[in-house]
């Protein structure tokens, strides 16, 4: 299940309010089904015994990581260890040697390779290399899948009779101003000079809509397998949480970070929900390493797979080291990111709790709250399940306001929107703040919230004043 990704709504639809945001088919009003391209398939993860081949590397890191990630390492005194190294291509040839064996995704954070095949029983072929440690089916192409149906229209300016004029931040101020975020950009502290990843399904139109223009965008990249044609044409959440953070129309609507750089990377399947999505993570996470990214926004999560991966978790899995996603998650802090995920919109169901990998450590796990700074119904609640607070921290999320993947300023609900908030102002304060570690500036934040002394699983540290 896609815990928090909810499809964008008007307030007053809120019976409409889901724990999971549809697949992209979902907004294709009745399209036809086609088969799978390629026939049935099948993806399996190999956990590799070593580096050995690649540790050579070590002593040329420019090699798989760039100056720029380099130097946030270097200004945070981490170095670069055994964990950056990228995993053999000695062994990735190796598998590629075994008849219909095509590696797609792989980590170096947890030396990992994704094989897909359409060898149904490649298990035991795979387990006999003596490199791989384990070897765990993560994905079954499904039997049919929904196209893409074309781009909806959408408006080249903000109509003004949807926009509050009067305020510098437009119809975005108020959800800014609950946590300080004005003030921080009246001192001059909008981002500038930060790099920040937005992780998501799809960035629907965001290269069309002329608002988007203005941003600085770095570049992009898609790790879902196989490649989309391109990450504009896909799922419009990534478009919606981008403008939370990045449009910079004053008087109309201006983002949590609106100077900050933007690295765009798709690594959510709408098509389907299964374990390799956890891998394409993984992969989007080390990029945005390699690339010098500073803050990661995320507003994905995992708790509920489909057949035949069904009851793959349990909460007594939350403890932020035991779901593959959630242990790469932990390890963003120690390379010199700040990781903002979405608690999810579980509050309501009978999980009610955090999704995967908010229950890492070392990050900010963000909950929604509503204009009155009251807990949203559907906020997903903690504890981790080895006793941490959670979630860290709370913005407004009940309702939102965004610019929509048609261009005009609407409302929307879920903590995917909260998210953004939080992760924006994070680079505003660390551009305020360029000596801190991420560990201090995720400390940092937590101790701005309205509920510090006091702490809950449901309210967190409370909402932060990052002009504090």
């Amino acid at each position: 299940m896609r815990n928090d990704k909810l499809l964008p709504m008007i307030v007053t639809l809120v019976s409409l309010l889901l724990t999971a945001m549809l697949p992209a088919g979902a907004r294709t009003n009745g399209s036809a089904k086609i088969p799978y391209p390629g026939g049935k398939h099948y993806m399996y993860r190999l956990t590799l015994t070593d580096k050995l081949p690649s540790l050579h590397m070590m002593s040329n890191p420019l090699s798989f990581l760039s100056a720029k990630a380099l130097e946030r390492r270097r200004r945070q005194g981490i170095s670069v260890d055994t964990l950056d190294v990228p995993v053999a291509q000695q062994y990735v040839d190796e598998v590629e040697k075994l008849a219909g064996m095509k590696v797609v995704s792989r980590s170096r954070w947890s030396n990992t390779v994704v094989v897909r095949t359409k060898d149904a029983a490649a298990t035991d072929r795979l387990s006999q290399l003596p490199f791989v440690s384990d070897v765990r089916m993560v994905w079954v192409s499904p039997d049919s899948i929904v196209a893409n149906p074309p781009r909806p229209k959408y408006h080249t300016e903000i109509e003004q009779r949807d926009t509050s004029i009067h305020a510098s931040h437009g119809v975005a101020q108020p959800q800014l101003d609950m946590v300080g975020g004005v003030k921080l950009h009246e001192r001059g502290f909008r981002g500038q000079g930060m790099t920040i990843a937005v992780m998501d399904a799809g960035f629907l139109n965001a290269d069309l809509i002329p608002a988007f223009r203005d941003i600085n965008l770095v570049g992009y990249a898609d790790f879902v397998v196989p490649q989309s044609r391109s990450i504009f044409t896909e799922m419009e959440h990534g478009a919606n949480v981008l403008s939370i953070l990045a449009i910079n129309k004053p008087g109309v609507y201006v983002g949590a970070a609106p100077d900050a750089a933007y690295w765009l990377l798709r690594c959510e399947d709408q098509q389907s929900e299964q374990p390799v999505e956890e891998d394409y993570w993984a992969a989007a996470a080390e990029f945005a390493d390699s690339v010098g990214v500073d803050v990661i926004s995320c507003s994905l999560g995992f708790n509920i797979y489909d057949k035949p991966f069904t009851n793959y978790y349990s909460y007594w899995q939350q403890d932020g080291k035991t779901a593959l996603i959630s242990r790469m998650a932990s390890t963003v802090a120690s390379r010199g990111m700040v990781l903002v995920n979405s608690a999810g919109n579980n509050g309501q169901d009978p999980w009610k709790k955090i999704g995967f990998p908010a229950d890492a450590r070392d990050m900010l796990c963000v909950g929604a709250v509503t204009p009155e700074r009251r807990n949203a119904s559907f906020s997903s609640v903690g504890p981790s399940a080895d006793g941490r607070v959670k979630p860290d921290v709370m913005a407004q999320g009940s309702p939102t306001k965004i610019l929509s993947e048609r261009g005009t300023l609407t409302s929307v609900m879920g903590t995917s929107f909260s998210c953004p908030i939080v992760a924006g102002l994070t680079a505003c304060l660390w551009q305020e703040h360029r000596e801190m570690t991420a560990l201090q500036i995720i400390d940092l934040v937590r101790s701005l919230g309205d509920n510090f002394s006091h702490p809950d699983n449901v309210y967190g540290y409370g909402v932060p004043d990052f002009s504090r």
